[in-house]
This record gives C-alpha cells, sequence and structure tokens, in this order.
C-alpha cells in the first residue's frame, strides 16, 4: 500500500529516536532539499510519497544514522538571515552565536569603525556585521587556511567586503581595532564524553576545544588585545554558559579601567562576556 510524506518521515523520525538521535533532524533535511516552507509542507504531507523522494529520505536516514550533521548534508546553514556554506573544516553556526552579533550591532551605531572576527570559521560573524554595517571596516582572522576559504567564499556570495588574515588569534594583526569579537573554542577537554556524537565527530577539533579547562583562547585574546583595542573599543565574546566568571576575571584582570559583564542568552545561560 503506497505511503504518504508524512507517514515515511514520521516512521524515519521515530526510527532515529529510537536510536537515540535527533527525530525531527530528518524532516528539517527533507523540507529543505525539497525548498518547502512549513504551508507547503502542510498542503503537501497527506500525498502519495513518489519512489524518488522516498529513496532521498532513506539516503538522509542511513547518513543521519552515521551521526553527520544536518547541515553539512546540505552544505549550509542559516545565520542572521543568510546563508552560509559550511563543510567540515568549519563550525556550524549557532543561534547562540547570532545573539553576539545582535548584541555588537545594538551597542554600536553605524559610524565607520575597525572591527576584527578572531575565529571566523564559516565567516558568520564577520559577514554579517559588514552587511548589517557598510561603514565598518571589517577584518576576519582564522589559524585554519580551509576555513579562511570558506569563509572567503562565502564573502563573495553575499556581497561582504572583507580583509581575511591567517593568524593565531590576534598575532597577525598590527592595527588598532575600535571592536574584536569571537565565539573562540571554548570547550574543555574534560567535557568531550558530554558533547553530542555528531560533534565529536565531524566538527573540527581547533574550533571547539582549548586547554586550561576551555580558557586558553580568552587568555591569548586578553593579552593579545592590550596591545591593540582602541582605548575607547570593546571586546565581545561568546563564552559556555559556566565560564561567566572566570572569563570577566581575565578581562577585568587585563582592562582594570574597563567595566566586564557577563551577558546571557535567551534561555537564560551566561553566554557572552563584553568589555567596554
Amino acid at each position: 500500500m503506497a505511503k504518504t510524506y508524512v507517514e515515511v518521515l514520521s516512521g524515519a523520525s521515530s526510527f532515529l529516536e529510537a536510536a537515540g538521535k535527533e527525530g525531527y533532524a530528518i524532516e528539517y533535511l527533507f523540507l529543505a532539499r525539497k525548498g518547502w516552507d512549513k504551508t507547503h509542507w502542510l498542503l503537501k504531507m497527506r500525498e502519495e510519497i513518489p519512489s524518488a523522494d522516498q529513496a532521498i529520505i532513506e539516503k538522509d536516514l542511513a547518513a543521519l544514522m552515521k551521526n553527520i550533521p544536518p547541515q553539512y548534508l546540505l552544505g549550509y546553514e542559516s545565520f542572521f538571515d543568510h546563508r552560509f556554506k559550511v563543510t567540515e573544516a568549519t563550525l556550524i553556526p549557532r543561534p547562540e552565536t547570532e545573539e553576539l552579533v545582535a548584541l555588537c550591532l545594538e551597542l554600536n551605531d553605524y559610524k565607520p569603525k575597525k572591527v576584527i572576527d578572531i575565529g571566523t570559521g564559516t565567516g558568520a560573524i564577520a559577514v554579517s556585521l559588514k552587511l548589517a554595517r557598510p561603514a565598518w571596516q571589517v577584518t576576519a582572522v582564522d589559524i585554519s587556511d580551509a576555513a579562511l576559504n570558506v569563509a572567503q567564499e562565502n564573502a563573495k556570495m553575499l556581497g561582504a567586503e572583507i580583509v581575511f588574515k591567517e593568524s593565531d588569534v590576534l598575532a597577525a594583526i598590527t592595527e588598532k581595532q575600535d571592536i574584536i569579537i569571537s565565539n573562540p573554542p571554548y570547550i574543555s577537554e574534560d567535557e568531550w564524553d558530554l558533547m553530542d556524537e555528531s560533534v565529536r565527530t565531524y566538527e573540527p577539533k581547533t574550533a571547539l576545544f582549548a586547554e586550561n579547562h576551555g580558557l586558553a583562547i580568552y587568555q591569548k585574546i586578553a593579552e593579545q588585545s592590550q596591545r591593540l583595542l582602541e582605548s575607547t573599543g570593546m571586546i565581545l565574546l561568546e563564552i559556555g554558559f559556566q565560564q561567566g566568571v572566570a572569563v570577566q576575571e581575565i578581562f577585568q584582570t587585563a582592562f582594570p579601567e574597563k567595566r566586564v559583564t557577563v551577558q546571557q542568552d535567551m534561555a537564560k545561560n551566561d553566554r557572552m562576556v563584553v568589555v567596554r
């Protein structure tokens, strides 16, 4: 007996959940591949599914069972209303980082500023800021040449003029900056077992993990920023939800004249540190 779209996808979703995986991922993938929004889905879900579409679902289901993230299967992720190419050389942009970009824009007007994004990955932060504030001079750095290639591709595709440099944090930067922003690696090696298997297996380790209980890159940013941050400048950082006090202390010590605050995300977790 022929099955409908919703029957096949519901079955695939249940199969994933029974294996301890995210059931919604298969519907997310399929709708993205078909280019269907929720309205289109509601209109089509009770229709009989063609064999070609069933084959797409079966192939994606097999990949999800291997813990491949849906964004890598699609090759893109949406961030701040823009579509960014993602590969296994880049961290998948996440909603929490959108909140960091939104906070940066909220705290800064349209006047020209020099801005640097550390550990740019896909370029999501740098590109989103440049598109929202065209007068800003944005530089994006990463230690990974492969990630920089992806970021440059995204900037070109989205029409954002950004300077890209290969750099270990701020080592290759000489010009003073008005804004230093980063979503750096901040997961401690001790937290390896707590990570989702898809993250552990497929996302780049250098973009995730840091030494010294996840604080090593913050310490490096704090040290190197002292020579590069304008006296009126600010630093905005994404942090792990348990790192607020530690990161605040690092930057308050480095910048005793500035106010260092911990900001929460929409889930009410500590998520950002602002130095201004």
